[in-house]
């Protein structure tokens, strides 16, 4: 059997989750398109009974971040350059550390490190506003979905399709589909995997903003209390947006402080 072919699930394995079966409907989610339709997914018999994870970002004072920089000197290797390949797995959105915990202790309990490499939630730094501060915080970048690294196999298949919580593969016609070089370059590869000259720090890639021009957002304070609008401009450095605000019937442009909108 080749490595990226589905086994055949065994007679009667009803409840075990499928692949799901439009790839090009849930990779669109992933390069930043809309939530993939209910019915493309089916929805797990068993999901772990836990408390969704609950996000503590850890605040990185973002100057501090981009203070010291180096040049690269030589590129580590790619993550799709390791060894097996790299699939998608859906989840329930909010239980992705509970998951991966599920599976990772069954690819421990059942020696299968030869075949399951790695399982991934892939996240991102977010610039955010807290006290009129920048900040840095930890976000997913795709609720609902974990990376693994693996061998795809019978018994590979059987240890991931039966972990509490994995719902499906990302897939077509019934196969999981794995990933293409830039798919996982651009959602896992991270700044440690370049290698900088003695004695110099490594460079980080500066965070994306919170907000981004084009996005609806909703005034919480202020006499445009509950207006909203979409950003048309953003100013950094004085962590001011300009909002759109439909006041009368026109669109009037309204510069607020990031602390005074919520996106939507």
């Amino acid at each position: 059997m080749e490595p990226n072919d589905k086994p055949n699930p065994e007679p009667g394995d009803n409840d075990a989750p499928t692949v799901i079966d439009d790839d090009r409907q849930v990779l669109a989610f992933l390069r930043g398109g809309e939530e993939p339709a209910p019915e493309a997914i089916l929805a797990a018999d068993a999901i772990a009974e836990t408390a969704a994870d609950v996000e503590t970002p850890v605040f990185i004072d973002v100057d501090d971040l981009l203070a010291e920089e180096a040049t690269p000197v030589v590129r580590a290797s790619s993550p799709y350059d390791r060894p097996g390949d790299w699939f998608v797995l859906h989840t329930q959105s909010g239980y992705e550390k509970k998951v991966k915990s599920n599976l990772e202790s069954r690819i421990s309990s059942m020696t299968m490190e030869d075949s399951i490499f790695e399982v991934v939630i892939p996240m991102e730094e977010v610039i955010e506003f807290k006290g009129g501060k920048k900040v840095v915080a930890q976000k997913k970048v795709f609720p609902g979905y974990l990376y693994v690294r693996c061998f795809l196999d019978d018994r590979s298949w059987d240890v991931i399709r039966n972990t509490p919580g994995v719902t499906g593969f990302v897939g077509s016609a019934g196969k999981p589909i794995p990933l293409s070089r830039h798919d996982v370059e651009t959602a896992l590869a991270v700044p440690e995997e370049v290698e900088y000259e003695a004695g110099n720090a490594p460079k980080r890639q500066r965070p994306k903003l919170e907000y981004e021009i084009g996005d609806t957002v909703r005034v919480k304070e202020g006499p445009f209390a509950d207006f909203s609008g979409q950003i048309a401009e953003i100013n950094e450095d004085q962590l001011k947006v300009k909002v759109l605000v439909n006041i009368f019937g026109r669109e009037t442009p309204v510069e607020l402080e990031f602390s005074q909108v919520a996106k939507l």
